[in-house]
């Protein structure tokens, strides 16, 4: 088609660039004339392009169209006018003259919101969707038939930037180019708008923008989010007008601060160290984050009460080449300015946020190390203020502020405990993004720990989104494998500092004894994490001999790299151990994760997370998303920008995974369930037998991956080995998880116990015999009797199915029937785990080989290390965790040759 596109900005000059891609001819490009000497983006492009560009003023005057304008429209002969973003009123003589008529994108959801603020009232009116709409344009006020609408979910401290930079700016662009192949189709729609629901609310001004104190927090925080940036809400402080900037809603105690009055506010806000804190007549708090003076000049506003305080800094040398560069960077934006002195502002001398843009991506090209970002703009506009901000970051002086964190604090254990319960994304403690929420509770009582932050799909890709600008564009990226190294190190020191703490945190949210929690749940994660450190800086590829390409000589080799973002999906038996075994891998590669724990066992995760930021590592590397697998880990298996999925969990879970990541063939590595055979022998030392038996059942409550699920006993010793088992759990003892004599703590969460007892249900009526236990225990919290059954026929179905609790399945062997156990213990679509105990050496070595499994333990069970790879075969998954291998799944292998 032949285009006429009427309008201005980067959006205008976005859809004209895709339109003439896709191959249609823009005739005329009609937007507005220079502004200080600076021509608008559209009009930029299209000069290059070399289209007719026309600069009108205006198109009517005295309410009649200007003839001259109208004829110079008319000369280009356009088929069809498109008006991405128009500020100008076009004349319907213009409107209606193309043969296919004239679309506009509007960015609302038409009939609600016309008029020029339609971004701005969705967010006052606290609407819950977002979006916009292409129409054909009539003599009203977007009043005309509806092209094609797109419409997205509103996070709960989205600001107009959020939603224009997230869906209206990039999706609208691709939708103002569909719109314009239907017409050329034939295709294109005119559905009437609706009366019902039909809104207009006229331009946001400035002096319409002042702030009414006597609502709700959430009303405050629409309508300062629904102003940010333009025109800004503003209120009065010690007689001077302010505008509050980086609005959210704050779900927490009222946090310590220095009052500061505002005029028609009924309490005083608070000036803490994130902000100040203002209250809606709920009592409900909102955190604004930047505050405007009426000079223009913007602080963060937790510096209130000291924005004068700053000292100036004297420049080396090198800094002062910097300014001077800097000072170059600006006079090229404002070439209408004549010389850039320090009182130069650059948003006053004509500059946009364009030029912000502009401005930081040449300073980042001229001086790499010095990473700024669109904010710091707006905190120093004039030339000296945005130089010492530039130096004081170039410094470290400015760098980021304390990690902020809320914690929920119990005292037990003999110490005070603090927990963080937010989602943690890109160096950050947030709220989810829609303020769900969900209670995690303790099994060995079932009371409420705490109410922890339920990640929504939007937070998912804002994770991501922080993970991958990490690996592609930060810090991490460029850091060199030692100083990765040396970072993990530190993380696994701090975790050993607070391993008791952990520990605790283990406990009270999984049901672990502490003491188990203390050394296994929490003592392999330091090993696990001090072992890969080691291994950051010898990832090494290799050098191939090829056949030579004779006269010249080929060298061929190859790199090891790492695969970008890895999400990381864990399940609940041993929470920060398994976030460890994968984690540390995944760090020492290079890769940048997004991490999802078990929804009910949360804590340590986010636990983690603080130890993280504290390490040193950089934000957006580590983001962990607490929340239902369903939704978040779906989302996170299907996300595009996901390279890599590691999955420990159920066999279904695992398959449906693996269908996920199929739609953009990401890497996926799966540990799943397992129904681990043990083959104990007549000719082994039965008390070790008995006791590591019991282990591989009732090692941290049976919730194991690789627990024994099926004890093969041979004949000649069954009835011993059952009776020495029943005695040794009768001196067992059940109880607080935190008791340091206790044995046996509660199952990790109610649906699992009862899930549990139904098992023991249909063991009695399938016919095994039940010796012990198969009940909860009369107490408080989730607790089970550790369970013997015996008789057990191998059609039975927890011959076949994995308890995943506390309940040995025990069947008989004919004695000396190797063959015959060997293939009764591969009988099982799983293949985790194994073991056998014998004192034959060749006997063990004989059944070692025949077991299909991915670990098989002789004479021992449990026995993990960090350096020795752990993986399954069959339905228990693939890939490996631990040891060398493990990195291999966190790697990909580029080859290069070169002749010479």
């Amino acid at each position: 088609l032949k285009l006429a596109l009427i309008g201005q900005s980067i959006f205008g000059q976005e859809v004209y660039n895709k339109l003439r891609k896709e191959g249609h001819k823009v005739v005329g490009v009609f937007t507005v004339p220079d502004k200080n000497g600076q021509a608008d983006p559209l009009a930029l492009a299209a000069e290059k392009d070399g289209t007719p560009v026309f600069k009108f003023p205006k198109w009517r005057a005295k309410g009649k169209p200007i003839q001259e304008v109208v004829a110079a429209y008319k000369s280009v002969g356009a088929e069809l006018n498109v008006l991405p973003f128009c500020t100008q009123f076009i004349p319907m003589d213009v409107i209606d003259c193309p043969k296919h008529g004239s679309i506009i994108y509007h960015p609302s959801i038409l009939p609600r919101h016309r008029g020029a603020s339609a971004i701005n009232w969705t967010l006052i009116q606290g609407d819950k969707k977002a979006g916009f709409t292409i129409f054909w344009a009539d003599d009203g006020l977007d009043t005309g038939p509806i092209l094609l609408q797109r419409e997205c979910d509103v996070g709960q401290n989205d600001t107009v930037d959020d939603l224009y930079n997230r869906f209206l700016f990039p999706e609208g662009i691709k939708a103002m180019v569909e719109a314009v192949h239907l017409i050329a189709d034939g295709k294109a729609p005119r559905i009437p708008q609706p009366k019902e629901g039909a809104t207009y609310e006229g331009i946001q001004k400035k002096e319409n923008a002042e702030i009414s104190w006597d609502q709700p927090a959430a009303a405050l925080h629409n309508w300062i989010r629904g102003h940010d940036k333009v025109p800004g809400a503003w209120t009065t402080i010690n007689g001077q007008v302010v505008t509050f900037y980086g609005s959210s809603l704050l779900d927490a105690s009222v946090p310590a601060g220095q009052e500061l009055t505002i005029k028609g506010a009924s309490r005083p806000g608070l000036v803490t160290k994130n902000g100040l804190v203002v209250f809606g007549n709920d009592g409900k708090m909102v955190l604004v984050r930047n505050l405007q003076f009426e000079d223009g000049k913007m602080i963060p506003a937790s510096k209130y009460f000291s924005a004068d305080e700053t000292t100036a800094l004297e420049l080396t040398e090198e800094e002062k080449k910097i300014a001077e560069d800097i000072r170059a960077i600006w006079k090229g934006i404002l070439s209408n300015v004549a010389v850039i002195e320090d009182s130069t502002d650059f948003f006053k001398s004509g500059a946009s946020s364009m030029h912000v843009v502009r401005m930081l991506e040449e300073i980042k090209q001229k001086h790499s190390g010095l990473q700024l970002q669109n904010e710091d703009v707006y905190m120093a506009t004039k030339f000296a203020d945005f130089i010492q901000m530039a130096v004081r970051k170039l410094r470290g002086e400015d760098k980021e502020e304390e990690l902020v964190i809320d914690y929920v604090s119990k005292n037990m254990n003999n110490m005070t405990v603090n927990m963080p319960y937010q989602c943690f994304i890109n160096g950050k403690f947030i709220n989810s993004d829609d303020g769900k929420t969900y209670d995690t509770i303790n099994p060995a009582d079932g009371s409420v720990i705490a109410s922890v932050s339920s990640a929504s799909l939007a937070d998912v890709d804002k994770a991501v989104a922080a993970a991958k600008e990490a690996f592609e564009d930060g810090e991490w990226g460029r850091m060199n494998a030692r100083e990765r190294g040396r970072l993990m190190y530190r993380l696994a020191d701090l975790m050993e500092e607070h391993q008791e703490e952990l520990a605790t945190i283990e406990s009270i949210d999984s049901g672990a004894v502490y003491t188990l929690a203390l050394k296994t749940h929490i003592g392999m994660s330091v090993q696990t994490f001090r072992y890969f450190a080691g291994w950051c800086d010898k990832i090494q590829g290799a050098t191939i001999p090829i056949n030579q390409a004779r006269p010249n000589h080929n060298l061929t080799f190859t790199k090891k790299e790492p695969i970008g973002v890895c999400a990381i999906i864990i399940p609940w038996n041993y929470p920060l151990m398994m976030l460890a075994w994968k984690s540390a891998a995944c760090l020492a590669a290079g890769n940048t994760l997004v991490l999802k724990p078990a929804q009910v066992t949360p804590l340590t995760s986010l636990k983690f997370a603080e130890l993280s930021a504290k390490a040193g590592f950089p934000k957006g590397v580590i983001n962990i998303l607490p929340g239902s697998g369903g939704l978040v880990g779906q989302h996170l298996s299907e996300h595009p920008d996901v390279r890599k999925v590691g999955f420990t969990g159920s066999t279904p879970t695992g398959k449906q995974i693996m269908k996920s990541a199929a739609a953009n063939l990401k890497k996926v590595s799966l540990e799943l369930g397992g129904k681990s055979p043990l083959i104990i022998f007549s000719d082994c030392e039965l008390d070790r037998a008995v006791k590591m038996g019991m282990g591989a059942v009732y090692f941290n409550k049976g919730e194991n991956c690789i627990a024994a699920g099926r004890l093969f006993v041979e004949e000649s010793i069954h009835d011993e080995f059952v009776r020495k088992v029943v005695e040794e759990i009768k001196k067992m003892k059940i109880g607080d998880p935190l008791d340091r004599s206790t044995d046996h703590g509660p199952q990790n969460h109610k649906a699992h116990l009862e899930k549990l007892l139904q098992y023991c249900e249909t063991g009695v009526k399938e016919g095994a015999t039940l010796v012990y236990g198969g009940r909860q225990v009369h107490r408080p919290g989730f607790f089970m009797e550790p369970t013997v059954f015996t008789d057990v026929e191998d059609h039975m179905y927890i011959a076949q199915e994995e308890s995943f609790g506390p309940v040995m399945v025990i069947s008989k062997f004919k004695n000396g029937d190797i063959d015959g156990v060997l293939r009764r213990a591969n009988a099982t679509e799983y293949g985790l785990a194994s073991g056998v105990f014998t004192k034959d050496i060749n006997k063990a070595l004989y059944i070692s080989e025949k077991l299909e499994a991915g670990t098989v333990f002789i004479n021992t069970y449990n026995k993990t290390d960090v350096a020795a790879p752990f993986g399954g075969f069959k339905l228990s998954g693939f890939g490996k965790d631990l040891g060398e291998e493990a990195l291999h799944e966190y790697l990909r292998t580029k080859a290069i040759t070169v002749e010479y």
